[in-house]
């Protein structure tokens, strides 16, 4: 063979590897910035942690209330109506949270009762799964439901005795 054609050969490999490399580089960028950065999962006491500090930071402190000047006329107070506080000894059970956890295969959520009924909070699909539909409520009943890519997971969540309990439905397809 001749060294021309071989130093030709040589030169169209060389190329194609520096094309093949450039090409890979450039996908490996895209797609650092296209898809989601990776989140990690709250645990329920995380979640309720998160809750309480936040509600901390938005309660109205002595502190961040407007001094009052001597020269001022102070407003007479506003009566409010207050409920009765609950009388808590030290032999009472501390109040026990207002929301639960619940799971299923399809994924979790996080609910409430109130006056109005069931209340989703807050749920996450189990991994292999999305999320296909939800009734957030207040309602008698609401209720999420979770698609993975053979079966359809679906939580109803109803209240029995003030506690959110949750019954599941899983389908197949075939």
């Amino acid at each position: 063979m001749s060294a021309r054609f071989l130093a030709g050969v040589g030169a169209w490999l060389l190329g194609a590897a520096a094309a093949t490399g450039g090409s890979l580089l450039a996908v490996s960028a895209l797609g650092q910035g296209l898809a989601p950065t990776p989140s990690q999962q709250l645990t329920v006491a995380a979640l309720k942690q998160a809750l309480a500090s936040e509600a901390a930071e938005t309660a109205p402190t002595p502190a961040a209330m407007p001094p009052v000047s001597s020269s001022a006329t102070p407003l007479a107070p506003r009566p409010r109506k207050r409920s009765p506080a609950p009388s808590v000894s030290p032999s009472s059970p501390a109040p026990q949270p207002r929301t639960t956890n619940l799971g299923s295969v399809g994924g979790s959520v996080v609910a409430d009762c109130q006056r109005a009924g069931a209340y989703l909070v807050w749920w996450s699909p189990a991994q292999g799964y999305e999320n296909s539909g939800y009734i957030r409520g207040p309602a008698p009943t609401v209720k999420v439901t979770f698609e993975g890519s053979r079966k359809l997971v679906t939580m109803v969540v109803s209240c029995s005795g003030g506690v959110p309990a949750a019954s599941t439905t899983v389908s197949h397809d075939t």
